[in-house]
């Protein structure tokens, strides 16, 4: 078996003067993996990232923070490039479910005390404008991979702490949002779809993503709060309302920076008054 010609090489390296410079790296615990993984995928060490940690899938967040600190990018030639100023790190992960596992497995390695999601999603409601903030209470798990954590059964919740930090930000800088369910899906090409948009309908829900509900699920089996603000960047169940590579770009231009502020300022509101928002005990 090939276990057994492992162990017959690592036998060998130890008694065989050819081999015995050959370092053998046998990586058994979940937290050997990910104490190697998370350098490899951003370029940052272990001790360079902050405790609280800012997620995005968006380069123009990561440029923008770096600009805003004066502080360097690193691992730009890697999967999940980051930059860190003081107790923050902002990551930009990549776009969807399957990333958004991966990330909050390999924070494990660093066990931060709170990880927010700035991200975009589309409108599901009338009310719902393009630049309005959702503030999610709850995600459905239309996407699959979290699947792979829990039963089906078991809800995709936010830290309730952390949202409502996030709450009084908002609200401190006099702006208004949206709560209520977001729709996490894999499908990222479905605004055709009408099939799809009536099961959307039946949901309720308030408005559509590929990252919420992998976030929140994941985050919770490694034991680290996680919460989400979303700004509105569509209106995809009408035609009129689909994103296009021109009106995502305006959204990103006028919206970017309020939506980094909120989140950098939260950020500094559980730093400066040492909340706690891991409310549960996890065993």
């Amino acid at each position: 078996m090939k276990s057994d010609k492992y162990l017959n090489f690592a036998f060998h390296a130890m008694t065989h003067p050819g081999l015995s410079g050959i370092k053998l790296n046998l990586m058994k615990t979940k937290k050997d993996i990910v104490d190697d993984w998370l350098p490899r995928y951003t370029g940052t060490k272990l001790e360079e990232f902050g405790d609280f940690i800012l997620l995005t899938n968006f380069t123009g967040y990561l440029d923008l923070f770096s600009k805003w600190y004066d502080v360097p990018i690193n691992g730009k030639d890697k999967a999940m490039p980051t930059a860190t100023h003081e107790r923050i790190t902002i990551i930009n992960f990549g776009m969807g479910s399957p990333n958004s596992a991966t990330i909050m497995d390999l924070l494990g390695a660093i066990k931060p005390k709170a990880a927010l999601f700035l991200g975009k999603c589309g409108g599901l409601k009338k009310k719902c404008r393009v630049g309005d903030l959702i503030v999610p209470i709850a995600a459905i798990r239309g996407e699959g991979t979290s699947d792979d954590y829990f039963p089906a059964r078991v809800p995709a919740l936010p830290a309730f702490n952390l949202q409502k930090a996030l709450s009084t930000v908002i609200h401190n800088l006099d702006k208004n949002y949206w709560t209520g369910t977001v729709y996490t899906t894999n499908r990222r090409v479905w605004e055709y779809d009408e099939q799809f948009k009536k099961h959307l309908r039946i949901t309720r829900a308030i408005a559509i993503d590929m990252e919420s509900a992998t976030l929140f699920m994941v985050g919770f089996a490694n034991e680290i709060p996680t919460g989400a603000v979303l700004l509105v960047s569509d209106q995809p169940m009408v035609g009129s309302g689909i994103k296009t590579q021109a009106s995502d770009r305006k959204v990103t231009e006028k919206y970017t920076e309020e939506h980094l502020r909120i989140g950098v300022e939260t950020m500094k509101d559980l730093i400066d008054r040492k909340l706690i928002v891991k409310h549960l005990r996890f065993d």
